[in-house]
């Protein structure tokens, strides 16, 4: 009856499938590839936010790079030369891959969009009811210079400035921040 109809269904549907990929095998893969750090293969990869020159071997570094059994101060001392001249305040992502010899290799990102948008916005914390009470607002301006800083980042060579844009705007309204189009005339 109506089963047996639906399990032959599916299994012409499964077996054209399968065509089709076997078929696709020999096509090149166009997946992206992360931009690796090292020819070395890690055997952990720890990812943290750190303040900018701020570096200490107390958590949150100490604890996720000294069970790796990594030179903590090492890093602390790299991490804090290198971001001496950002402002104190500022959150820095570190992406750290670790080896097996105990050698590491980090890469700073840029800061989380959220920290540009609430400087833009002039805001020290985002609403507790995004979409229902604002706090603060940007133009389109404010968010297409966020989103020229994010798309420099080398994770995200693949995203258009655009998408990028639509991303920025996105995470606004999720803190609770409007977003004003300044081209945008005001009929009473």
């Amino acid at each position: 009856g109506a089963t047996t109809r639906r399990r032959d269904a599916t299994r012409r549907r499964r077996d054209a499938t399968n065509w089709f990929e076997s078929n696709r095998r020999d096509a090149p893969r166009r997946r992206a590839r992360r931009p690796t750090m090292s020819a070395k293969t890690p055997i952990a990869l720890v990812r943290l936010v750190v303040p900018a020159g701020a570096a200490k071997p107390s958590p949150p570094v100490g604890p996720a790079l000294g069970q790796h059994g990594v030179n903590i101060m090492s890093f602390c001392k790299d991490f804090n030369a290198k971001t001496s001249e950002h402002k104190s305040d500022v959150p820095v992502p570190v992406e750290i891959a670790i080896y097996g010899d105990k050698s590491f290799e980090w890469r700073m990102k840029t800061p989380p969009a959220s920290y540009f948008i609430a400087k833009a916005a002039g805001v020290a914390k985002s609403s507790t009811r995004p979409g229902h009470a604002f706090v603060g607002s940007i133009n389109l301006k404010h968010a297409y210079e966020i989103a020229k800083v994010k798309a420099s980042d080398e994770t995200m060579g693949h995203v258009g400035l655009e998408s990028a844009t639509k991303s920025v705007l996105g995470t606004a309204r999720a803190m609770g921040i409007r977003v004003v189009d300044p081209r945008a005339t005001n009929v009473n």
